[in-house]
């Protein structure tokens, strides 16, 4: 029943087949500075709706939140039209600067991008395999809690996925796991038992979330039962939805969990709009979603720390390349850096790939860990135990040989701590502190504290060296989302 009124929805699916992705950008442009110019954020900058690209790009210089911050207060705070006209539906609150926590408004002519993106991907998905079972089956969806708090200025603030889990339409409410009252639960512990309690025996055929919570839901749900894979208790489960982290780490994980392949769908989710879906099966690439308020700009990464870099359109990137991404957007976000670096790999229709992040990062589990974080807690370390670090890289442990996945600190000292395993906890402890993704994934077991692994004199040199980057402008990557460097680290630092 539900797959045929999913199917009589108005949707965009097909008619993104023959949509003038160039046209719908010039569209936007000009729909957004018309509403920029009714804000105090558009009358700051002089914006006008008969602006050129160019025009704009003189008057609005590329703001990380740091930038944008001054305006986001006003608008917290509860004042109207700030970078938006009226005032934010929502506030997304989430992590990753060196001042703490970020507030991303979403609006209500934003909110729409988020809901039929993650749609139009299934469609897509439908249309492509032929499959629609999963629409007349239950479907999970690990997120976080949808209570919601409230700014200083009255405005519902959470995080997206909870947010997001109030806009989920009527047609599917009645299949959508867990309860309402079993996503407010908290900690993470206790929520997952009774996910897996009120789930083991419905008929499941979607699950989606970050691959790190998926795998622990399916970890525990085979220990309650005594199941030797997820198919024997889900036996018509179809479809695994995910974004926030490459899959392919866990993907060995996943069969053997399985017990099979499953299909997947990827989405490029952000609380600054969603910008991406996966729209083919078994192929590299995600569709660019191009006509539901988001004006895109992209610097070359590789000149992206110049004074004045260069931000070029969608008809202007080439394929292949690097690119910092930059959004303006309906929610207020004006020239906005995500922070994501991507690359082309098709032009008709524009897909991409996410490559990294324009700065040093670690987020294999979705903790999206920063360099200031890390670089603190280290300092914090030796400053009580005395000791002094040279160099040091952390890279995600994703499949230990046994126990959960961990952080590894790979450290080199030149004075080393009387207390090694003091040294670890006082420099995990000022991670968990710092970031409160990582300290619900530690808290909430999903990870275990990281682990400090001592490296011989000079590993890191000799590291950069067989890599050919040693000298001149190249440094030691600080972070890392897979365990590429670490292996190096391992192999020039053994005897």
């Amino acid at each position: 029943m539900v797959g045929s009124i999913f199917a009589r929805q108005n949707v965009k699916a097909e008619a993104c087949k023959a949509l003038d992705a160039k046209a719908c950008q010039t569209r936007w442009f000009k729909v957004l500075l018309g509403q920029g110019e009714r804000t105090i954020f558009g009358r700051d900058h002089g914006l006008h709706s008969e602006m050129s690209i160019a025009e704009f790009q003189a008057a609005v210089p590329v703001r990380d939140y740091e930038g944008l911050k001054p305006w986001v207060d006003r608008a917290v705070a509860g004042e109207k039209d700030v970078l938006w006209p009226g005032e934010p539906l929502y506030f997304c609150k989430t992590s990753g600067t060196t001042s703490g926590a970020k507030f991303i408004p979403l609006t209500k002519d934003s909110m729409p991008n988020h809901i039929r993106s993650a749609r139009n991907a299934l469609l897509h998905f439908i249309a492509n395999s032929g499959r629609a079972h999963f629409l007349d089956g239950k479907m999970i969806f690990l997120q976080g809690s949808p209570e919601l708090a409230a700014t200083q200025g009255g405005i519902p603030m959470g995080r997206l996925s909870g947010i997001v889990a109030h806009h989920v339409p009527k047609y599917l409410q009645s299949n959508r796991l867990p309860s309402y009252q079993t996503n407010c639960l908290e900690p993470w512990e206790a929520k997952i038992d009774a996910i897996v309690e009120e789930t083991r025996h419905a008929d499941l055929r979607l699950i989606s979330g970050i691959p790190s919570w998926v795998q622990n839901y399916f970890e525990r749900l085979l220990e309650v039962t005594g199941a030797k894979n997820v198919l024997e208790v889900f036996p018509n489960l179809e479809l695994f939805v995910f974004g926030g982290v490459a899959f392919e780490p866990y993907r060995s994980r996943f069969q053997a969990l399985i017990g099979g392949d499953l299909p997947t769908v990827e989405l490029y989710p952000a609380s600054e709009g969603f910008f991406a879906y996966q729209d083919q099966l078994n192929q590299p690439g995600l569709r660019l979603v191009v006509d539901e308020g988001i004006f895109y700009e992209f610097i070359p990464a590789d000149r992206y720390f110049e004074e004045n870099p260069p931000r070029f359109t969608l008809a202007e990137i080439e394929l292949n390349v690097q690119y910092a991404l930059v959004v303006t957007t309906n929610a207020g976000l004006w020239a906005y850096d995500v922070g994501d670096t991507v690359k082309f790999i098709s032009k008709s229709p524009y897909r991409l790939e996410v490559t990294g992040r324009i700065k040093h990062f670690t987020s294999a589990f979705g903790e999206h860990v920063i360099a200031e974080e890390v670089e603190a807690a280290i300092r914090e370390a030796m400053e009580n135990e005395q000791s002094t670090v040279v160099e040091f890289h952390v890279a995600p442990q994703v499949n230990p040989e046994e126990g959960l996945p961990y952080h590894e600190w790979f450290i080199e000292f030149s004075r080393e701590p009387h207390d090694l395993e003091r040294f670890g906890r006082i420099a995990n402890e000022g991670v968990v502190k710092r970031n409160p993704y990582y300290k619900d994934l530690i808290s909430g077991s999903i990870l275990q504290p990281a682990r400090m692994t001592v490296v011989s004199s000079g590993s890191f040199q000799r590291a950069m060296a067989s890599l050919g980057k040693l000298g001149g402008q190249n440094k030691p990557p600080r972070l890392g989302n897979n365990r590429e460097f670490a292996e190096v680290i391992e192999k020039v630092s053994q005897p």
